[in-house]
């Protein structure tokens, strides 16, 4: 038998991670204050199936309704082998329409046969229709003193109030990976399979919460190792990328080893990236709980990681990618706040003796072709597109304005590489809090009194050549001559 089903529980002692949940039930039971109706809504694995089936017995129970139900009975036999005849169990995914709810309806007709009560389990109740939810209103609310409903969901929200109002709700909590780990731990003694603690541990995070989807994995890991559970196995298995190199990614990335990153990025760029996110999250949500990083460090990789999953949609190179999101991460680390700046110059310069250079800045338009260059630097095409389709306006507090005249691809490539490549370099150039105002292209009409250009006029000689060349060396490139006069 497979582990999930094996070590599925029988009784409400069994049941690890909810104990609210469990005391509220069996009090119940010892008081005899027995709702008509039940809701148990939480995470897939949580429990809230199981549940529901003990609570069942209980109330079928010869000795019952009671929260230590005997086992020997017939009742609490026919329960546990998932035969009773007055336990009815329905999955909503699959019986959703109104038809089967009139069929549930009339059952509630008849009274038990054998047992105590006329009990409905309707598993993933938030699969129903609306007509079905409108069917099941008035028996719910007033069924039959022999009639109980216990129903299970993961998502309570898709319910209508209506429903929420009549039931009796339980919110099954996420089961701390602790505790799943150890109940792991205890299975594994009983079925004599040596492990490694490390390996439970990445079973656990992998199952999410689930300790059904524990179990699952832990029965796989079992087959898969023949005979001890170690990490390395475990990894293989998964398909998931060791913690130790995630370990070894966040401490080259705060002490700046861009050397160590480009070897780790060789190594791990055959992995599926979502499942590398997937890691580095939940190594970041760790490292909030344990306050192991700053706040504002922690926020921008959460905002390079977001950034990251829109750059998967247009790119497939794992290796630009993983290298963009790393080197990303490496500047992010770096102090910002002024406070801190001037720190860090106090540590490297003796304020005292300093003596400021008298270098002339460079000028806005300067400023602009240098980001040009480094755009190129990074993504020829994206460089060239940028350098024909945007004209430099001004730079003047802190505003870089520009004149936008992109085609469709151009515009496309502006899109997904405006976040990753091109915002990062106009903060490195212009300065971090550069606000961008673009103009959009504004094509003038020919005037209709302008006389068409003769022949001649198509013609340059070698003087109009310099003239022109004189022109765009005073005043730029880009500059537009509307005429040349040949006299």
């Amino acid at each position: 038998m497979v582990l999930a089903l094996k070590y599925r529980p029988k009784k409400f002692e069994e049941i690890i991670g909810q104990d609210a949940i469990v005391k509220t039930l069996t009090n119940a039971l010892d008081t005899n204050r027995i709702a008509h109706a039940y809701l148990f809504s939480g995470l897939r694995g949580s429990g809230k199936t199981t549940t529901a089936r003990i609570f069942a017995k209980a109330l079928e129970c010869e000795k019952g309704p009671t929260s230590t139900p005997c086992e020997v009975c017939e009742n609490c036999k026919l329960a546990n082998e998932n035969r009773h005849i007055d336990i009815i169990e329905m999955d909503a995914a699959s019986n959703r329409k109104i038809e089967d709810i009139r069929e549930l309806i009339e059952h509630t007709k008849y009274k038990p046969s054998i047992g105590r009560y006329k009990i409905f389990i309707i598993d993933e109740v938030h699969m129903l229709t609306n007509e079905a939810f409108n069917a099941l209103l008035k028996t719910l609310e007033e069924p039959p003193e022999y009639v109980k409903f216990i129903m299970a969901t993961t998502d309570p929200l898709k319910l209508p109030a209506t429903i929420l109002s009549r039931v009796q709700h339980f919110r099954f909590n996420k089961i701390p990976e602790k505790t799943i780990e150890s109940f792991l731990q205890k299975v594994l003694i009983n079925e004599n399979v040596e492990y490694e603690d490390e390996a439970i541990r990445l079973i656990v995070k992998s199952a999410k919460g689930s300790v059904r989807d524990s179990l699952t994995l832990l029965d796989q890991a079992i087959a898969y190792s023949r005979g001890k559970i170690d990490l390395d196995k475990v990894v293989e298995m998964l398909g998931v990328i060791n913690p130790e190199i995630i370990d070894k990614i966040f401490k080259s990335i705060l002490n700046s080893d861009r050397n160590t990153i480009k070897e780790i990025i060789k190594e791990i760029k055959e992995y599926d990236i979502e499942s590398i996110l997937d890691e580095i999250i939940l190594y970041l949500k760790e490292a909030l709980f344990k306050g192991t990083l700053p706040l504002v460090t922690m926020q921008r990789f959460f905002n390079i990681l977001s950034d990251t999953r829109e750059l998967i949609k247009y790119h497939s190179d794992n290796e630009f990618i993983l290298s963009l999101m790393f080197f990303r991460m490496i500047e992010a680390t770096k102090p910002h706040k002024i406070d801190d700046l001037i720190k860090e110059l106090e540590q490297k310069v003796d304020i005292n003796s300093y003596t400021p250079k008298t270098d002339i800045k460079p000028t806005g338009k300067e400023l602009f072709k240098k980001l040009i260059q480094k755009i190129k630097e990074k993504d020829e095409e994206l460089g060239i597109c940028f350098e024909t389709s945007l004209k430099f306006i001004s730079f003047e507090n802190n505003t870089l304005t520009w004149e936008s005249c992109p085609d469709e691809e151009c515009k496309n490539l502006f899109r997904r590489f405006f976040s990753p490549v091109i915002r990062p370099l106009i903060n490195e150039i212009f300065g971090i809090d550069t606000k961008i105002e673009v103009i959009r292209c504004q094509k003038t009409a020919p005037s209709p009194t302008k006389q068409q250009p003769t022949k001649n006029h198509n013609i340059l000689n070698d003087e109009s050549e310099n003239v022109i060349r004189k022109v765009r060396e005073i005043f730029g490139s880009d500059v537009k001559i509307t005429k040349i006069n040949h006299q």
